[in-house]
C-alpha cells in the first residue's frame, strides 16, 4: 500500500480497486528517446503516450484536458489558454521555473534555451497532433538543459497513405466556437498533412475570453537513400485575460465566482516555427540526419497578477542546426550528434502610470540577450540474449548569454525611492557548461514483463530572466545551473492479453535550485526532494468494453534551510506549495457498432485532485476535488461523426488553480457543468 501522510483514503482505495481492473496491448513505439521510431517496451525509463484517437476523442478545451491521461503529470489551467506544469514536480513559479521542464514540437523545443515560458504549451497545434509523448525524469542524452522534471513531446500527424479530408465545427458554453480542417495524401515518394483550426470563445468569466489560429503544415518524402520531413508551425492567440477571484473559497460563490478583477488584462502571443529533417543513409549500418531550424515568438501582455500591472512585451528568434549519426548493428543502437543554435532575444517591461515610488511609471527594463548554445551527445542502446537490454548516454553542452541593457544602468526609481523594486544590471557576459549521463538496464521476467532500473541527471543553465530582470537593488545573479539526479524502478506488461500495466517508483533531488531570497535577490542553493509512484492500467474486461486508469502519488518537499521570499521560518521537511500527493484519472467506456466497419465510444471519466498547500509554511491548503466528463461519439451515416462531450457532468464547484499571495486566497475558477457538440464530415466514397 502506498503510504499517505494525511490519511487520504478515496485515492488509496480506488489504487487498490484498480490493481485488478484496457485493451491488449498496443504496438510501443517511441520517437522522443532516440528521436528515431523504436520499440519502447523495453526501454528502461518511464514515458506516456496520448495518441491522435485519443486526442480526437477527448477534444481538449484546454490542453490540461488530455494531460489528465499521463501520470506525474498536472497542467495546472489559468485563465483561457494560460497554463502551469508539473511533471514530476509541484507546480513552479517564478520568472525561471519554466526551465525544469523541455516543451517541444517534434523534438525541437518551442522555446529557445534560456527563454521558457510558463505558457508556452498554447504555442504548439497539440489539438490536431500525431500524438503526445512524455518522457518522466530527465530525458536522454539527446535533450539538454530543460530537459530535468521531463519532456513533452508534440509531434506532428505524418501525411495519410491515402486521401484523408475532414472538417469539423463545435459549439460550446459562453459562445465557444472552434473550427478544425484536416488534409493528407500520399503521392509516390511525396505525402503532405495539413491540420488548421481556428477557436472563439466568449469565456466564463466576465469580461475575459479568447480568440485563437493554429495550422500545421508537413511535407514528407522518402526514397531508398533519402528521407525529409519538414514541418512549419504557426499558433496566434489574442486573449482577454481574467485574473485571480479573491477571498476563502470564493470559487463557491454564485454570486462572485464569474467576477473578473482584472477586466483590463490581456495577452496576445505569436509563435512560428520551421524544421527540416534530413536523413542519409550512408551503409547498411548508418544513417545521417541534419536538422535545420528556425523559431521565432513573440508576446505582449499585462502582469494583472502584481497590483501595478506593469506591461511585458518580449520576443526572441532562433536558428539552430543538429545532426545526428544513427548506428544500428547487431542489436545495438547507436545515436552520435552535435546540436548548434543562436538566439537573439529581447524583453522590455514599462508601465503607463505612477503606482508607488518603488514601481514607478515608465520603463522597468529593456534589454537584449544573445544567447549561443553548443552540445554534443551519445546515446547506445543494446540487447544482451534475450532478456536484457542496457541504454547509456552522455551530454555536454556549453550555454553562452551576451547581455546588453537597453536603458539606464541601475534603479527603475527616483533616488529619493526607499526600496526600488526594479534594477538593471550594466552589459555582461555569462556562460555554463553543463554535463548530463544516463544508465540503464531492463529485464524480461517474461515474454510480456519487462523490470527496469534507470539512473540519470538532468539540468537547466539559468534563464535570462532570472540572470537580468533583478529587483531590489541586487547588482548582479551569480547563478549557477540547477542540477536533478534522479533514480527509478519500473515494472511493466500484459496479463493475460486483458490487462495491461506501467508502474513506475522513483526518487529525485535537486541541487543549485534558484530562488527569490527575503531580500528579493535571485540566488541559486536551494535544495529539493521528490518522491513518488505512478500507475497506467489498461484493461479490457469485456469485448466491448474497457477500463483505464492513471494515478500519481508524490511527496516534493524542502530538502535544506533556505530564506525564501515570504516565508518566515525553516522550511526544510515542508511540503512545496502546489503539490498534491495523489492526483489522476479513470475511464470506462464502451466501443458500440456505429456504422459498417466503424465504432462509436461512450466514456465516462473521473478526475480526482488531491489537497495541496498554497505557500511554503503549510499553513494554507485547497481542499482538492472530484469531477466527471462525459464523452460520446458514433458515426451518423459514412460521412457524419457527431460527438458530444459533456464536462464537469455533476456541476461541482471546484478551482482550476488555488494559490495564496499578497495575504489573500487566490483562486481561477473551474466552469461549471458545459456540453460541446462537434459535427464532422468525411470527405470521400
Amino acid at each position: 500500500m502506498l503510504p499517505s501522510r494525511h490519511c487520504r483514503g478515496a485515492p488509496l482505495l480506488f489504487l487498490l480497486a484498480s490493481a485488478w481492473v484496457q485493451a491488449a496491448a498496443p504496438e510501443h513505439v517511441l520517437v522522443t528517446a532516440t528521436r528515431v521510431p523504436e520499440d519502447g517496451a523495453k526501454l528502461p525509463m518511464a514515458w506516456s503516450s496520448i495518441s491522435e484517437e485519443e486526442l480526437a476523442l477527448v477534444g481538449h478545451v484546454h490542453i490540461n484536458e488530455a494531460m489528465q491521461q499521463v501520470p506525474g503529470t498536472w497542467i495546472a489551467r489559468g485563465n483561457g489558454q494560460e497554463s502551469l506544469i508539473a511533471l514530476r514536480s509541484p507546480v513552479l513559479t517564478g520568472a525561471g521555473s519554466c526551465g525544469a521542464f523541455l516543451i517541444a514540437g517534434d523534438g525541437i523545443s518551442l522555446r529557445a534555451p534560456g527563454f521558457c515560458n510558463v505558457n508556452q504549451l498554447f504555442d504548439a497545434n497539440t489539438e490536431q497532433a500525431g500524438r503526445i509523448e512524455v518522457i518522466k525524469g530527465p530525458a536522454t542524452a539527446l535533450y539538454g538543459s530543460n530537459a530535468m522534471h521531463g519532456l513533452i513531446n508534440v509531434i506532428s500527424a505524418a501525411p495519410s497513405d491515402e486521401e484523408d479530408q475532414n472538417i469539423a465545427l463545435e459549439a460550446g458554453p459562453y459562445d465557444y466556437y472552434r473550427a478544425k480542417y484536416r488534409y493528407g495524401n500520399t503521392w509516390g515518394d511525396h505525402g503532405v498533412s495539413v491540420r488548421v483550426n481556428g477557436t472563439t470563445d466568449g469565456g466564463y468569466l466576465d469580461d475575459a475570453g479568447y480568440d485563437q489560429q493554429k495550422a500545421t503544415l508537413r511535407h514528407d518524402f522518402e526514397n531508398e537513400l533519402w528521407r525529409v520531413s519538414s514541418v512549419l508551425d504557426y499558433a496566434n492567440l489574442n486573449q482577454e485575460t481574467a485574473g485571480y477571484i479573491q477571498g476563502y473559497k470564493i470559487y463557491k460563490d454564485k454570486g462572485s465566482r464569474r467576477d473578473n478583477p482584472n477586466p483590463e488584462a490581456y495577452r496576445d502571443a505569436r509563435s512560428l516555427r520551421f524544421h527540416s529533417a534530413v536523413s542519409r543513409v550512408l551503409d547498411a549500418a548508418n544513417t545521417l540526419t541534419v536538422t535545420p531550424y528556425l523559431r521565432a515568438n513573440e508576446m505582449k501582455f499585462l502582469q494583472h497578477f502584481v497590483p501595478w500591472q506593469p506591461v511585458e512585451k518580449n520576443d526572441h528568434s532562433s536558428l539552430g542546426l543538429r545532426t545526428a549519426l544513427n548506428t544500428d548493428l547487431d542489436g545495438s543502437s547507436w545515436a552520435n550528434g552535435v546540436e548548434l543554435e543562436y538566439t537573439d532575444g529581447r524583453l522590455r517591461e514599462y508601465q503607463q502610470e505612477e503606482f508607488s515610488p518603488n514601481q514607478p511609471a515608465g520603463v522597468h527594463y529593456d534589454y537584449k540577450v544573445g544567447a549561443s548554445m553548443a552540445a554534443a551527445y551519445s546515446q547506445w542502446r543494446t540487447s544482451l540474449g534475450s532478456n536484457w537490454e542496457l541504454s547509456a548516454g552522455v551530454r555536454l553542452e556549453y550555454t553562452y548569454y551576451d547581455y546588453d541593457n537597453r536603458t539606464a544602468d541601475g534603479p527603475a526609481c527616483a533616488p529619493t525611492a526607499s526600496a526600488c523594486r526594479f534594477y538593471r544590471p550594466a552589459d555582461q557576459d555569462d556562460d555554463f557548461t553543463d554535463w548530463s549521463a544516463n544508465a540503464g538496464a531492463s529485464y524480461s521476467l517474461t515474454p510480456e514483463t519487462i523490470a527496469y532500473l534507470r539512473l540519470a541527471n538532468g539540468f537547466r543553465a539559468p534563464q535570462t530572466a532570472e540572470l537580468y530582470r533583478l529587483q531590489s537593488d541586487q547588482r548582479e545573479a551569480n547563478l549557477d545551473s540547477e542540477e536533478l539526479s534522479n533514480i527509478e524502478l519500473g515494472l511493466r506488461g500484459v496479463w493475460r492479453e486483458q490487462l495491461e500495466y506501467d508502474l513506475s517508483v522513483y526518487l529525485m533531488h535537486k541541487q543549485n535550485v534558484i530562488f527569490q531570497d527575503a531580500d528579493r535577490y535571485n540566488v541559486s542553493g536551494a535544495k529539493t526532494r521528490h518522491y513518488g509512484a505512478e500507475l497506467s492500467l489498461d484493461y479490457r474486461f469485456a469485448q466491448d468494453w474497457y477500463f483505464r486508469f492513471d494515478g500519481t502519488w508524490a511527496s516534493h518537499t524542502y530538502d535544506n534551510e533556505i530564506n525564501l521570499l515570504g516565508s518566515a521560518g525553516n522550511l526544510n521537511g515542508n511540503t512545496i506549495e502546489g503539490a498534491p500527493e495523489a492526483f489522476g484519472s479513470a475511464r470506462v467506456g464502451w466501443n458500440f457498432p456505429s456504422l459498417g466497419s466503424e465504432t462509436g465510444t461512450a466514456e465516462l471519466e473521473w478526475v480526482y485532485m488531491d489537497s495541496y498547500y498554497l505557500e511554503p509554511e503549510n499553513e494554507h491548503q485547497y481542499d482538492g476535488h472530484s469531477l466527471f466528463n462525459l464523452r460520446i461519439s458514433s458515426m451518423v451515416n459514412r460521412h457524419w461523426r457527431g460527438t458530444l462531450r459533456v464536462t464537469n457532468l455533476l456541476d461541482k464547484d471546484y478551482a482550476e488553480r488555488a494559490d495564496f499571495g499578497f495575504g489573500e486566497y487566490r483562486y481561477f475558477v473551474g466552469q461549471p457543468r458545459g456540453a460541446y457538440l462537434e459535427i464532422s464530415y468525411q470527405f470521400g466514397s
